[in-house]
């Protein structure tokens, strides 16, 4: 559990693809500079020009790294079970969505808050958490986003007809504000 009260609770969301290749390829390289200095050409050349490619593009995956979004709370055996079971299809894909790793996106869900005209290009909206919640025997999932300004959270607040209407039938839609730059969008199923 973090500070903050979020849990990234996935051992797979500890080491990035970006930080495993970039491993990788520091290995490989030092590998080669060992080996040149050992006097083996062939292990030289092979760790060398295999190993700072491998490096650089591991690099570039850091500089364009979005981690997976952690959980507000973290989720219990049963929460899984209605996930599976009650949760709708784009509930589910959004879950398994945010919770890997992305990469050359400046924020998760970028498109579709684009589609719902809720992106900013100078301080996109940022997803923070989720959390997931049985509402009468119906599966809610909430995302909290931090807003860029103050004056977002109205924008989000008109927009609550039309995410329900976006992300498809079968779904309800309300935006709680939690403080001027942080909203939660609840999705319950219907």
């Amino acid at each position: 559990m973090l500070n903050d009260g979020f849990c990234n609770c996935s051992m797979g969301s500890l080491f990035s693809p970006g930080s495993l290749i970039t491993v990788s390829g520091a290995s490989l390289a030092v590998f080669g500079l060992v080996a040149y200095g050992a006097d083996h050409p062939v292990l030289n050349l092979v760790g060398l020009f295999s190993g700072i490619p491998v490096l650089l593009g591991g690099l570039a995956l850091k500089s364009s790294e979005l981690p997976p979004v952690p959980w507000l709370h973290p989720p219990d055996v049963r929460s899984k079970e209605r996930r599976q079971t009650v949760a709708t299809d784009v509930q589910q894909r959004l879950v398994k969505d945010v919770r890997r790793w992305r990469y050359g996106q400046k924020a998760h869900l970028e498109s579709s808050l684009e589609a719902l005209k809720l992106w900013r290009e100078d301080k996109p909206p940022q997803l923070i958490g989720l959390r997931e919640d049985d509402v009468q025997g119906r599966y809610q999932l909430t995302m909290r986003f931090q807003l860029g300004s103050d004056e977002d959270s109205e924008t989000w607040l008109d927009r609550r007809d039309r995410l329900a209407r976006f992300f498809g039938p079968g779904l309800e839609a309300a935006v709680v504000v939690t403080d001027p730059r942080r909203v939660d969008v609840q999705l319950l199923s219907c």
